[in-house]
């Protein structure tokens, strides 16, 4: 008998999720977005349909097709249908700007870039300014509203992509093919192009059903970017792998995901802690019907202790697990579970069921319970290298474990709590200040909605610990009232120099607060202050 009859017998890669949760739940609902719903068997057909289109198209397992998309039903189908060939899918980033767009498609060398309507004259921009891998342009008609420069390319239509009349190939995806490029913006000017496989989004997969406490019951609403790993793969992905709902939204808005929750009957939810706040102050929260609602998931940053007794007060029977990691972790490492959210507040869990993980000091030795060190993993999850950048890659895999580049403790019971960011560390006086430790103590101040701690270059510290605080709604702060505060509760080193209170925070699209644009926004607040 030969191998490749094995092998397909044997094959178990992403590409084909979809087809066998169809075999188990044809007419059960696998996506809803607006009035769209499509079934599982659905799903599957219009994934086959794609890659057989692609594949006409001339893409063969190795090429790259990039997408720029909002929130859409296409997505799923373009992702699972890029794998099901091999096709290594690279999301793209719809906050970047043309010169940031044309970068990816040149560095990662895609022949096919396929665009939401809304978005072509950005992606028509990116194509000048890149230098022209690019073959075959597709349009996602999603608004109905394509710009009439659009004319200026041949784009096809996606959507006979989605209709096609035809079969893909059968293509063996072995464990370690990369199916996904995702670009991670690092400390450097340029992004990094995380290679992740099947056998990492498998076994990631895998971490998070086990761990997440996630079911074919679930009804899951998915309202953060599906261009950022977390929403795609630790929710988005698992809820085809079992069989569960998925309803799509364009943005987090607060108004809208309430009311989604009452009229969907959704009992999952994912988002960050400022999504969580921003749900928590919206005025329908208390007019809708929450009941359905049995499980939430935050990530992105530790959630407020403050706001974890709120969501207790507010929500009491929904469970909480906190999910930690990164992009080249696929992106889990560690969970918190719903039993030690008050007891562990703050802590990034245990190592999730595929993940290793260690605390070690400069020299890769492991440090003592307690002790500060560089957060690292070994894990099946773990990213294959970053594209074409083997010194970068090297750097971050030296003595055979993943570097995160975030600063952790392990207590004794191996509980992680995750310090910071190495780049978020604040170098005061000679004393090191761990950001998250001075937001804690601000978000315990009544009136405070939001708070964001950073370091700002100071002529006589080196750097001054600066707070940047929104109030809740109807409620007024003073700096001077902050900073007392944080004096009365934390040492003098770790104490803001400088307050200032703002309306609102700088996001990206999954909610992650953009300390890099408040460095920026507040660099010349401790010279100006000390003139």
């Amino acid at each position: 008998m030969s191998t490749s009859v094995i092998d397909q017998a044997r094959h178990q890669a992403l590409g084909d999720l979809p087809r066998r949760t169809a075999r188990r739940f044809p007419d059960k609902v696998a996506v809803v977005d607006g009035d769209t719903r499509i079934t599982f068997a659905e799903l599957d057909a219009m994934v086959a349909r794609t890659a057989a289109a692609l594949h006409e198209k001339g893409m063969t397992k190795g090429d790259r097709l990039a997408l720029l998309a909002h929130n859409c039903w296409q997505f799923p189908v373009l992702s699972f249908a890029t794998a099901r060939l091999g096709v290594v899918l690279v999301p793209v980033n719809f906050m970047l700007g043309a010169e940031e767009i044309a970068y990816i498609l040149d560095h990662s060398e895609a022949s096919v870039f396929v665009v939401e309507d809304a978005l072509v004259e950005t992606a028509l921009a990116a194509m000048q300014a890149s230098a022209g891998t690019v073959h075959t342009t597709a349009a996602l008609c999603i608004h109905e509203s394509t710009p009439e420069s659009a004319a200026s390319v041949d784009w096809d239509d996606a959507q006979s992509w989605f209709d096609h009349d035809g079969s893909p190939p059968d293509v063996i995806v072995e464990d370690d093919d990369p199916v996904r490029l995702m670009y991670t913006s690092g400390t450097e000017s340029r992004p990094k192009g995380a290679m992740l496989s099947s056998r990492s989004l498998m076994w990631q997969y895998v971490s998070c059903v086990a761990d997440g406490g996630m079911d074919a019951d679930d009804v899951e609403v998915h309202s953060l970017p599906l261009y950022h790993c977390a929403q795609l793969d630790c929710f988005l992905g698992p809820d085809v792998y079992l069989g569960a709902t998925s309803i799509i939204l364009p943005a987090p808005d607060p108004a809208t995901l309430l009311r989604t929750i009452e009229t969907e009957r959704v009992t999952k939810l994912f988002a960050p802690p400022t999504v969580w706040i921003a749900l928590l102050r919206c005025p329908d929260f208390d007019t809708r019907d929450l009941s359905s609602l049995r499980k939430g998931y935050y990530g992105a940053s530790a959630m407020p202790v403050e706001v974890l007794h709120e969501l207790r007060e507010r929500l009491p029977e929904v469970r909480l697990w906190n999910f930690y990691g990164q992009t080249e972790m696929a992106p889990l490492a560690t969970i918190l579970g719903p039993e030690e959210q008050l007891s562990h507040a703050g802590s990034a869990g245990r190592a999730s069921l595929n993940v290793e993980t260690l605390v070690v000091d400069d020299q890769d030795e492991p440090v003592p319970s307690g002790t500060v060190g560089e957060i690292v993993h070994r894990s099946p999850h773990a990213t294959l290298g970053y594209y074409k950048d083997e010194a970068k890659t090297a750097e971050a895999f030296r003595n055979g474990w993943f570097h995160s580049g975030d600063l952790g403790v392990l207590d004794e019971s191996g509980h992680l709590s995750v310090v910071d960011r190495k780049k978020d560390m604040i170098k005061t006086g000679g004393e090191n200040v761990a950001s998250r430790e001075v937001e804690e103590t601000i978000y315990q101040l009544e009136g405070v909605a939001e708070v964001a701690v950073f370091g700002v270059d100071h002529p006589r510290w080196i750097e001054a610990v600066v707070a940047v605080v929104v109030p809740k709604p109807g409620a007024s702060l003073e700096p001077d009232e902050v900073i007392a505060h944080a004096r009365k509760h934390l040492a003098g080193y770790k104490t803001p120099k400088h307050v200032v209170v703002a309306d609102a925070l700088p996001k990206n699209p999954s909610g992650k607060i953009l300390k890099r644009e408040l460095r920026s926004q507040h660099a010349g607040v401790a010279v100006a202050a000390d003139e």
